[in-house]
């Protein structure tokens, strides 16, 4: 197997629904400015809060993607 390179970012994804929702919006976005998305891993989940009701879920994700190129 030749050696690979992976960059990891960190997105946020909302959602006014649930944070299984908010994750995969950050994913669908994510997937339409980066190529070779690889792993998606949640490693916080949230809530906005407004007048003391949820206002929206969120979802932090760190996100890798492979380097093109040789």
């Amino acid at each position: 197997m030749a050696e690979s390179v992976y960059k990891l970012i960190e997105i946020v994804g909302t959602s006014t629904e649930s944070w299984e929702k908010a994750a995969h919006a950050a994913v669908t976005r994510a997937s339409k400015s980066l190529r070779d998305l690889r792993i998606a891993e949640v490693v916080m989940l949230d809530m906005q809060l407004k007048d003391g009701q949820v206002e929206a879920y969120r979802a932090k994700l760190k996100v890798s993607f492979k380097f093109e190129g040789e």
